[in-house]
């Protein structure tokens, strides 16, 4: 019972064993000059003996026991920390992407749907019972959208490594990035290199306008300091206007915090009528001003049809900072002349960029303190004084037992003749071992070994008292005999003897008396033991549930910002997050599938809810279309982002990076393939969403495949994406695509043909950016695309 290791304690049983024997010698042979008895010595070794091995026996359970209960209790407090962990990992990603608010609901919505749907067959019913995803989306009034495009990065983006590629977009928006924190700017998206924010989201701000303008002439500023710097030949376009907005999230998969309105779309045509290195205003964004900046004639009619056709009032803003920009563009390092010529651009680009020291994707994500160090000296510290009050009550116990066991040897060792009586000591001593036994070997209720133990208690003391009280009334009058004979000794020692020693029967039942009370104790502090371990296990258990929910929520957020193959990158508990993640591919298939009709269906009227009504429309197609990716046969197939009412997604990014062998290129022929079936099946869905609304929407799909760059850049808010030619000629495929047919290039239709799909040529057509491209109409059997959506 004591608290030492099962070692120590054998090496002090053994050693209080053979003292005792020792001494027990040493009192037969010197004391009283005779010949130790064997048999004595022997009877005295085998009670050592058993007592011993039932204490082990009592000592490995116990052990075991505080031992597992140890450990349990560790792994819930790590379970607790780890719960706590991903809980605030899982609240930063969220709120890292969408608004508090918004993600806040969203993720109940999540917590309700797992702890609801326990398997696969309710989660199917509730979908089927409600008639509507959730809408998270909210209108917004007077608020100031700004749009900024890169002129120059598209063709200094060709000459990049995949690297360089995704460190210069990285800096350059976590630039943006800090630059939209100061002027009180929430940045929603970035669509390859444009950047597009709005100020008065989600709280009000009266100074909505004035944040936009003087965020964009920032950004103007960076981009000039960085082309006077490396010399590379990039500006910045910047449109900005005022008006109001629906914000929020549609779809099941990959959410993006967007907006919509009118108004969204009129600031998007001033960046693309606008000049580099200007900001282009509206007459709206210029009355909220409030003559805040100068202006100037903008003239955006001139350069873009949309705003011409509007007939809206366009302002350039002058820079107040123009006057001393000479001033300015010396407060910034420059590489050396003859670096720049040596150099190329990108290289250039990637070192200057590098020195303003971008924070990485998902930094805030990094800090895991407490993940090692939950407070395991608490818990010693309780588990050290429970010990001790166990080993301050057995100590007491002990000195009893001796303190008793002492009188009781020393008033035998006078004995000398008559040794029958002599053994009734030791079937006491049988008696104690086999109530120790009992009450170590029988697993039982509490109140079990108190009814057993009382009951062999009551037996022993009816064997003594009554059935052979003579044996222990002799053993007593022979103590009393030996007392008479030796009253010539040391009289205090004999008053002592004569005050102490009670008779055999009354001593043998205090010792088993006392060690029932002994065994009870113990018996009672087991089934505490036990009672702790069963709560502890029950309470693990339902941690264990929790966090499970936890990790699946966690999983499902993951799997709704990032693809899974890059999560586990970002959010793990090895995670460093020391390098950017950047891939290169060979081989990605790219489609865009947009629904160009649903801007002439969008109004915004007192009867749809200023729009509400149509984007919960747009959120139906756009959440059927998310539906189909949990299909198997589309598990390759992996969603970019949706831009408007344009959906964006590829296949081949989840395999090996960069290889080359003929199975690889079967492979990623088959991707090919599984995207034109998703494309068919998109537009089966569609058609089923047309019966039901009573709409006749088409899809018009664009599809390309070869190399592409895929990484994630942006530290507040960081976003997954590709980059490349392939992406350019896949849009441009998709927007000079024609309604209910799919277009691909004609290297994808080569590929196509080859896997048994039928394709038409269409002829040559101009590309923006790319000339004259021959495409083909990928032949499709509608029956097969209805049969598609309908499963």
């Amino acid at each position: 019972m004591l608290p030492f290791q099962m070692c120590y304690a054998v090496v002090l049983s053994v050693i209080s064993s053979l003292s005792h024997i020792m001494v027990l010698t040493l009192r037969l042979t010197v004391f009283n000059t005779q010949d130790p008895s064997p048999f004595l010595l022997l009877s005295n070794a085998v009670v050592f003996l058993c007592g011993s091995v039932v204490g082990a026996f009592h000592k490995v359970l116990m052990e075991r026991a505080l031992r597992q209960t140890f450990q349990d209790t560790l792994r819930c407090l790590g379970i607790r920390m780890k719960l706590e962990i991903e809980k605030r990992q899982q609240e930063n990603l969220l709120q890292s992407v969408l608004p508090v608010y918004i993600s806040m609901k969203m993720k109940l919505a999540i917590m309700e749907r797992l702890q609801d749907c326990k398997d696969k067959e309710e989660q199917q019913r509730l979908v089927k019972d409600n008639n509507f995803h959730s809408l998270y989306v909210k209108r917004h009034e007077n608020v100031s959208i700004l749009y900024a495009d890169i002129v120059g990065f598209t063709r200094l983006a060709s000459d990049c490594s995949p690297k360089e590629l995704v460190i210069m977009l990285n800096e350059l928006f976590g630039k943006f990035d800090q630059i939209a924190k100061e002027n009180e700017c929430m940045r929603i998206k970035i669509l390859g290199d444009c950047y597009y924010c709005v100020s008065g989201l989600p709280v009000s701000l009266p100074m909505h306008a004035k944040n936009c303008v003087k965020m964009g002439l920032d950004m103007c500023e960076a981009i000039k300091r960085v082309r006077e710097a490396t010399g590379v030949d990039i500006n910045m376009r910047v449109g900005v206007h005022s008006g109001n907005v629906l914000c929020g999230v549609i779809g099941l998969r990959k959410w993006q915090f967007d907006v919509w309105s009118h108004d969204v779309t009129l600031a998007n045509y001033m960046e693309s009528g606008g000049l580099p290195g200007r900001v282009h205003i509206t007459e709206a964004t210029l009355k909220h001003l409030n003559k805040a900046y100068e202006v100037e004639e903008g003239n955006g009619g001139l350069r873009d049809a949309y705003l011409k056709e509007l007939n809206i009032q366009t302002y350039l803003v002058i820079d107040p900072r123009s006057k001393n920009q000479a001033l300015n563009s010396h407060s910034m390092p420059k590489p050396r002349v003859n670096d720049g010529l040596k150099m190329r651009a990108s290289v250039r680009m990637t070192r200057y960029l590098e020195s303003w020291g971008a924070v990485k994707p998902f930094a805030h994500l990094q800090s895991r303190e407490g993940v090692g160090s939950f407070p395991s000296s608490s818990l010693s510290s309780k588990m050290l004084g429970m010990s001790f009050g166990v080993l301050a009550c057995v100590l007491l116990l002990t000195l009893g037992i001796c303190f008793a066991g002492h009188l009781q040897v020393s008033g035998s060792f006078r004995f000398r003749s008559q040794q029958a009586p002599f053994l009734d000591r030791y079937s006491v001593f049988s008696c104690i071992l086999a109530l120790i036994a009992c009450g170590v070997f029988l697993r039982g209720s509490f109140e079990l070994n108190v009814v057993f133990l009382t009951l062999a208690s009551t037996a022993y003391y009816i064997i003594i008292l009554s059935a052979k009280a003579g044996l222990f009334s002799c053993y007593g009058q022979m103590l009393y005999n030996q007392l008479n004979e030796n009253r010539t000794e040391d009289s205090g020692t004999i008053l002592r003897a004569l005050g102490l020693v009670k008779h055999p029967e009354v001593m043998s039942c205090i010792y088993i008396t006392l060690f029932l009370v002994t065994m009870l104790i113990i018996s009672q502090q087991n089934e505490s033991c036990f009672r702790q371990d069963f709560l502890l296990k029950n309470k693990n258990r339902t941690e264990q549930d929790e966090i499970e929910t936890r990790e699946n929520l966690n999983r499902l957020l993951l799997e709704n910002v990032l693809p899974a193959h890059v999560a586990a990158l970002f959010v793990g508990e090895n995670k460093k997050n020391e390098d950017l993640y950047y891939k290169s591919y060979d081989c990605v298939c790219v489609m865009f599938a947009s629904v160009p009709d649903f801007k002439e269906f969008y109004t915004e009227c007192d009867i749809n809810k200023e729009g509400l009504e149509c984007l919960r429309l747009l959120n139906e197609i756009i959440a059927d279309f998310d539906e189909l990716l949990s299909k198997p046969k589309f598990s390759g197939v992996e969603k970019i982002k949706t831009i408007g009412s344009t959906y964006m997604s590829a296949a081949g990014l989840s395999g090996t990076p960069g290889q080359e062998n003929n199975q690889d290129r079967d492979r990623q022929q088959a991707q090919m393939g599984n995207m034109v079936e998703f494309a068919i099946a998109l537009i089966g869905k569609l058609d089923g969403i047309n019966r039901h609304s009573f709409n006749s929407f088409r899809l018009r799909v664009g599809i390309n495949h070869g190399p592409v760059i895929a990484g994630v850049i942006g530290a507040r808010k960081p976003q997954y994406d590709i980059w490349g030619n392939t992406v350019n000629v896949a849009s441009r495929m998709e927007s000079t695509g024609e309604l209910g047919k799919i277009q691909v290039t004609e290297e994808t239709s080569d590929v196509l043909q080859k896997l048994g799909y039928s394709c038409e040529c269409r002829g040559l057509i101009n590309v923006k950016g790319k000339g004259e491209l021959t495409t083909f109409f990928v032949c499709t059997d509608m029956s097969k695309q209805q049969g598609m959506g309908l499963s």
